[in-house]
């Protein structure tokens, strides 16, 4: 199993993984850090990843120790006289310093706590314009999709069939079809209006469906179908081994003939572990090949998906300033396509082992070749995420301390000491214990 394993690849997810979140650690934690000294809050540490017995690298300057610790998978300040995760109970049988957190104002603590949170929608807004701004917006309109829509098994068991054309949503037409996909998903959508065969044709989506897609871990449950010509072939893949090329026109796999990519993909996944014949034309000569499928279904090709020779792509280009409204709205789908995902789970309508997963899972959400766009993209919606994440009332997360603060304004009683305390070993056991249950999952996904 683990000869089988492309390291390069892994290598390179694990290091975007790492640079992506060590910029949103590092900025959440600068949030919380600068509205404390702005507060004459006493700073203690200031740590990019954790440091358990050891730090990589530590130096004091005034009153507070920066760092870098050895396990990379977050960071931390921590600010005098604050109950966090440190739980350091000494400091807190000590009267109370003017320069320590439980000395200042709830209204204080309050914007000291959320500051963290703040820094990542900002953070996740900006990248999202700067990137429209550089690269501007492409897509294919859902109206332009020429050859329709490739329907996975699950779609088809409902009604899609491939070649349909996406009409509406409920009703409602979604010129990007990424977002018309996400409506089906998100917004408990019941019906589907497609064209097949020049006629209108309604699809109902049953009530379990929505659970069935993520269970199967693919939201794409229909694609965009494009013909297929092979883009890319990988070096040393089977399929560079059988002689093909870019440019290369599959025609038939084993008689069976080829249009379509989605029609490709099917016939070899069918023919895993089995020799197959592929012909193909290369310019005017049409040429023939065999090779054997292998076990994990991928022989080293790349077709041209989305390519302008097959279908009029949308282009927008952005100002500076156009950037900044763009931008902002794109954090307001992203920040609602969240919520309602995580609204899936705690309604019960998702299970969370088919929905909950832990660094593995984000770190293969990165590409295995380093692509500076998609690495942007991602880390911004991570930003915003882990700002939602932060902001809930869960004691030992942001908004579990920020909860504190407002009881405290509305009623004008401070929680005692106690109260934090255990509020902070209960949250930090609810924590500790998802981390643990989805790095599970992540084990138990890789072993299936």
């Amino acid at each position: 199993m683990l000869l089988a394993i492309d390291w390069g690849s892994v290598g390179i997810k694990a290091l975007q993984f790492i640079l992506s979140f060590s910029i949103l650690v590092t900025l959440h934690e600068f949030g919380h850090y600068i509205t404390a000294r702005w507060f004459k809050c006493r700073v203690e540490k200031f740590y990019l990843f954790f440091n358990p017995w050891f730090s990589l690298w530590k130096k004091k300057i005034g009153d507070t120790e920066y760092g870098i610790g050895w396990v990379p998978f977050g960071g931390y300040v921590k600010i005098a006289g604050m109950i966090d995760e440190s739980m350091d109970k000494e400091q807190m049988k000590k009267p109370p310093e003017a320069y320590e957190f439980r000395s200042k104002p709830a209204w204080q603590r309050f914007i000291i706590m959320t500051a963290g949170v703040v820094v990542n929608l900002i953070l996740g807004f900006l990248i999202y314009a700067m990137m429209l701004w550089h690269w501007g917006e492409e897509y294919i309109p859902t109206n332009k999709m020429t050859y329709g829509v490739s329907a996975d098994s699950l779609a088809q068991s409902i009604g899609f069939r491939d070649g349909d054309k996406l009409l509406s949503v409920d009703g409602k037409y979604y010129d990007k079809f990424k977002m018309a996909q996400l409506s089906v998903i998100l917004d408990n959508a019941k019906t589907v209006e497609v064209e097949r065969g020049g006629q209108k044709v309604s699809i109902a989506i049953p009530g379990d469906f929505v659970s069935k897609i993520l269970a199967a871990k693919d939201v794409s449950f229909i694609e965009l179908r494009t013909p297929f010509e092979i883009r890319e072939v990988g070096d040393t893949s089977v399929a560079q081994k059988a002689g093909l090329q870019k440019g290369d026109k599959v025609v038939s796999v084993n008689e069976k003939p080829i249009q379509f990519f989605d029609e490709f993909r099917n016939a070899i996944i069918s023919n895993k572990n089995k020799p197959v014949t592929i012909k193909y034309l290369r310019k005017t000569d049409t040429l023939s090949t065999t090779l054997t499928v292998p076990p994990t279904s991928m022989i080293g090709i790349a077709t041209d998906a989305g390519s302008e020779k097959y279908f009029e792509v949308k282009k927008t280009s952005y100002s500076f300033f156009e950037s900044f409204p763009a931008g902002f709205q794109k954090c307001k789908e992203t920040l609602r396509s969240y919520w309602l995902q995580l609204k899936l789970i705690f309604s019960g309508k998702v299970k969370a082992k088919d929905s909950v997963g832990g660094i593995f899972s984000i770190g293969n959400m990165f590409g295995s070749v380093w692509d500076w766009q998609s690495f942007w993209s991602l880390t911004a919606f991570f930003s915003l995420v882990l700002a939602l994440m932060n902001i809930m009332p869960i004691p030992a997360l942001d908004g579990g301390h920020a909860l504190f603060c407002i009881i405290e304004m509305v009623t004008g009683r401070k929680p005692s000491e106690k109260v934090m305390e255990y509020a902070q070993m209960i949250g930090m056991v609810l924590l500790l214990g998802l981390m643990v249950y989805a790095l599970g999952l992540d084990v138990w996904r890789m072993f299936k």
